[in-house]
């Protein structure tokens, strides 16, 4: 019978191969010129190999890009560790510069912006979700949701400027300044809906 433990380690060592190809890939050429054919040469596996465990090289992209910077962010305990997670995202910007970059330049800015705001959503949900919980208000799904996706394009915004400006990386002013609109700012949008919800009812 099979482990399903081996198996979920297998599978992962197989992705985190093909991906250290494609990095290494994208380093020397345009990410729009690379073919699975030159990712599993790279790493001795076969075509088979990679499409059974991704759709296609954007999917692989998106997996490395997640497994690499995202997913870690997401095991941060997001209410008392968003600095910290913060300085982790702009640090693996500095460091991997070159690489983003290029992905960048092949893919357009709209679309690397894209890999990162679907899994962002999820972690700025979640610290509104905690708010919510902590202040004790009762706020609809619809309103969460346009808060979500208020600070998710903000924060995309701003790792993107990480990539393409290099001038506009200062990772302290830019923990505090984060800090400041989650700690103070966020607290009053969710106040000051709750007080006009109350006010409407009460009308």
């Amino acid at each position: 019978m099979d482990d399903p433990m081996k198996h979920n380690a297998t599978t992962f060592y197989t992705r985190k191969i093909l991906a250290e190809s494609l990095k290494k890939l994208i380093r020397r050429k345009s990410f729009s010129n690379i073919t699975v054919r030159e990712i599993t040469e790279d790493c001795g596996l076969n075509r088979n190999t990679f499409y059974y465990h991704f759709e296609d090289i954007n999917d692989l992209l998106k997996w490395t890009l997640e497994q690499e910077a995202i997913d870690v962010v997401k095991h941060f305990d997001l209410m008392s560790d968003y600095e910290e997670a913060v300085r982790f995202v702009m640090n693996y910007i500095e460091e991997n510069e070159k690489l983003l970059n290029n992905i960048c330049n092949s893919l357009g800015q709209g679309e690397l912006k894209r890999f990162f705001f679907n899994d962002l959503y999820g972690i700025t949900s979640s610290v509104i979700d905690k708010t919510i919980q902590q202040m004790e208000l009762s706020i609809p799904s619809d309103y969460r949701d346009f808060l979500s996706r208020f600070y998710t394009e903000a924060f995309a915004g701003l790792m993107m400027d990480g990539i393409t400006t290099p001038t506009l990386r200062n990772n302290d002013k830019n923990i505090l300044y984060i800090s400041l609109v989650l700690r103070s700012f966020l607290p009053l949008l969710l106040s000051a809906y709750a007080a006009q919800h109350t006010a409407e009812k009460e009308e």
